[in-house]
């Protein structure tokens, strides 16, 4: 009796089919899902010292958002120095009724306030006017047989109107250089009454001067400056006894420096 291969594996495998059959497990629940909201907090800001300007107002002493910094076109400035004036006497010759006579000249220094106005017409080029007047006390210094002999004193005004050409515009820090012109004025002149200098003289001169310097941006609108000038000028002068029977002509490189430091305001 032949069997078929093929039917009887079929018969088999239909038996064992329910045997073996497995059913799938049910898919468990999704876990019900929690959201929790946590409160947002913005990062710090670095504080500025730079003030907002309440309704348009800066105050005096503030660097608000609107201030300009550093000087430039336009700039308007008024400035209060304290200034050192220190009279060089480079080269200077005596002579009495015509003659030549040995020794020199010797010129105190002295310290006074000073009042600069200043004006920029570009961002880099300005022009500005000191005013200033100092006193001086005057001698003869060497004269052979007499040593030293007091002259007198005499106050000074020397007006100087200077271009300066200024580095950094718009910049807290700007060094600047400058070249000028000095007129000098000598009144209040004070005889030393000696029996030599009953009556002194002293002619109005004048000559190129330069200057080096800075401005530095303090706080809003003012400014630290701190300034260098040399001035060349050569003064003449002459004093005279009572009876004007003896007079002593003086010729002096006076060549005075200028040394001042002072706060400004710019407009």
């Amino acid at each position: 009796m032949k069997f078929n291969a093929f039917a009887l594996a079929a018969a088999v495998g239909a038996v064992a089919t329910p045997a073996f059959a497995q059913t799938a497990p049910a898919a468990a629940p999704a876990a019900p899902q929690v959201m929790v909201s946590a409160p947002m907090t913005a990062a710090p800001v670095p504080s500025v010292n730079i003030h907002a300007p309440a309704s348009g107002h800066c105050g005096l002493f503030q660097t608000c958002a609107n201030t300009r910094i550093g000087l430039g076109k336009g700039a308007f400035i008024v400035r209060l120095s304290a200034l050192g004036v220190l009279p060089e006497d480079r080269d200077s010759s005596l002579s009495l009724n015509g003659a030549h006579l040995g020794g020199r000249v010797k010129t105190t220094r002295q310290v006074m306030p000073e009042l600069t106005f200043e004006y920029f017409f570009t961002d880099n080029l300005s022009v500005d006017l000191i005013a200033a007047s100092t006193r001086h006390e005057i001698a003869a210094e060497g004269v052979p047989g007499l040593g030293k002999v007091d002259v007198g004193s005499a106050w000074v005004l020397p007006p100087t109107v200077t271009f300066a050409w200024h580095f950094r515009p718009h910049k807290r820090f700007n060094p600047y250089v400058g070249v000028g012109a000095t007129l000098a004025w000598f009144h209040n002149i004070s005889p030393a009454n000696n029996g030599l200098t009953q009556k002194v003289n002293i002619g109005v001169t004048g000559g190129p001067s330069v200057n080096v310097g800075f401005d530095y941006q303090v706080v809003g609108n003012w400014f630290f400056n701190f300034d260098v000038k040399q001035m060349f000028m050569r003064v003449h002068a002459w004093a005279q006894d009572s009876a004007e029977t003896t007079k002593i002509t003086a010729h002096d490189s006076l060549d005075p420096t200028g040394v001042g430091a002072g706060i400004e305001y710019r407009f």
